[in-house]
């Protein structure tokens, strides 16, 4: 959560720039400005670490020590020096787009090695930033931020407040899961130092990033850490990592993810670089086709795919035995043969996969129970993805291989907001309830919450693998005391008898 008002108050202004200027659509417009607070953070990481190494008398080779652009090999220049912020930004705006457009820009898509991921995301990228007052003035608000290498949490939060502007009202843009909800998914995955982290359709990358920062909190002193009103932990240094293949492991391998939109694959590459991860996985693919190859490699899932959607016959996955072509059917499969033997996942996935009749949804479902563990259910309300979409989800947590022996459900009512389209907070919220009933769902004595279902997997199977909450949430009935009948009917004459008195009296008025 950006909690300075100043930084808001900048973010809000530089996103009104590019709006007037004609650059309305907002991942376009969240696109172009990742680059220049990329640009901004690429010199102050530089920075750090030179004089972390001359503080060590440990050789560094600057970033910008490699050869230059065509248009700096032109004029005989040795090094990408003029490509630093601090020597663009104070050109004329006149002289400063063309360098940054034809220069800076032509430095990016080179840095880093071939098979870096950085460079793949950053090949087809387009400095498309029409105007010399525009970036003029970008720059200098950018700027005026003050991003540096030394507040990774407002970095963080900068670009997580730039993107909650797409579900913003006049720039509904892609379909985000709230952040709330995203870092309760985390808690409940519980990933931790070492593992391999995953999701095959990352969007901006939001779950990815909650896990990265749910690793860092688990190993990051008590008294260290802080917590906003919105639950986010702050201060995420994780100095219980003193393994330095652990901390090198979760910098650049332990976070990996696939989306099939380019745009989206350089927005949430951006988004994990701004949160610390300097080297991100975030590769292009659609991880339903044949070209997507991997298989029982993470150790961990963390996923909201995609609803309501398909795929071409022809070019789907060999892979999938389910027979259908519905993507919130296929990507369960999908995360199933990704993740390793006892590896765990969390999904949030459309009711319908739940209850649905068709010999597809039950295939599925069958996997979940009879091939994994399945470890329970949260029912969400419908009103959860509001204001861009109603849909009433669940979220499906297993454990790849073992035995589903009891299945626990639980039904969220609340999560903090209102559930209409202004998702205003309120005061009831089941998050909290939620983890503590899922930390204590092994212990043999029965859980007394009412939200709360234990369901046992032969009870499931006996109803065609049925995993809707309303089958097994036990019906409430409540006593009602009559009263006896001789008792009604002396009732029921007094009644009588004070109506004819009353006829009776309005007779003689009359």
């Amino acid at each position: 959560m950006l909690t300075n008002p100043k930084l808001k108050s900048q973010v809000d202004a530089l996103w009104n720039l590019f709006w007037s200027s004609g650059i309305s659509n907002p991942l376009t417009a969240i696109e172009q400005m990742s680059y220049l607070i990329f640009l901004k953070r690429l010199e102050d990481m530089d920075n750090a670490r030179a004089a972390s190494a001359k503080r060590k008398s440990q050789p560094y080779k600057s970033v910008f020590e490699v050869a230059p652009p065509d248009a700096l090999a032109r004029k005989k220049e040795k090094t990408s020096d003029k490509c630093r912020w601090s020597y663009f930004s104070q050109l004329p705006g006149e002289e400063m787009l063309p360098f940054v457009r034809d220069v800076v820009f032509d430095f990016l898509r080179n840095l880093g090695s071939e098979t870096s991921s950085f460079t793949q995301y950053m090949k087809d990228a387009v400095f498309i930033i029409p105007k010399a007052t525009l970036l003029q003035e970008a720059v200098r608000i950018i700027e005026d931020m003050h991003i540096s290498e030394q507040n990774i949490d407002v970095q963080g939060d900068l670009y997580e407040y730039l993107l909650g502007q797409l579900a913003t009202a006049g720039k509904n843009g892609q379909f985000r899961t709230p952040r709330h909800i995203i870092r309760l998914i985390a808690q409940l995955a519980d990933p931790k130092i070492g593992e391999r982290i995953c999701d095959p359709a990352a969007g901006t990358g939001g779950f990815l990033v909650a896990a990265y920062e749910h690793i860092l909190e688990m190993n990051t002193s008590a008294d260290v850490l802080s917590y906003d009103d919105e639950g986010k932990p702050h201060n995420l240094i994780g100095d219980k990592i003193t393994d330095k293949r652990l901390h090198e492991f979760l910098k650049s391998r332990a976070i990996n993810g696939y989306d099939f939109d380019p745009t989206m694959v350089r927005i949430g590459a951006m988004n994990l670089m701004l949160h610390g991860i300097d080297n991100p996985n975030f590769r292009y693919g659609d991880t339903l086709t044949k070209a997507f190859t991997e298989a029982a490699c993470y150790d961990v899932i963390l996923a909201n795919p995609p609803f309501k959607g398909s795929i071409d016959a022809n070019d789907m996955n060999e892979r999938f035995r389910v027979k259908t072509k519905k993507t919130e059917l296929l990507f369960i499969e999908l995360i199933y043969e990704l993740l390793v033997t006892g590896g765990r996942a969390a999904v949030i996935v459309p009711d319908g996969v739940l209850f649905g009749t068709s010999n597809a949804h039950q295939d599925v479902r069958k996997i979940l129970v009879d091939k994994c563990r399945l470890d329970g259910i949260i029912s969400m309300p419908s009103g959860v993805f509001k204001p861009y979409a109603g849909v009433s989800t669940a979220v499906l947590l297993f454990t790849k291989g073992g035995e589903t022996k009891n299945v626990w459900f639980y039904d969220m009512q609340a999560d903090g907001f209102s559930l209409d389209d202004k998702r205003q907070k309120i005061t009831d919220n089941d998050i909290p309830d939620i983890l503590k009933e899922w930390k204590r769902k092994e212990q043999p004595t029965k859980s007394k919450n009412p939200k709360v279902v234990c369901v046992a997997a032969d009870e499931i199977r006996h109803n065609k693998y049925d995993l809707s909450l309303s089958r097994y949430k036990p019906v409430e009935h409540k006593t009602v005391t009559y009263e006896a009948p001789e008792l009604l009917m002396d009732k029921l004459l007094l009644v009588e008898e004070e109506i004819a008195t009353y006829v009776k009296n309005i007779k003689k008025s009359l």
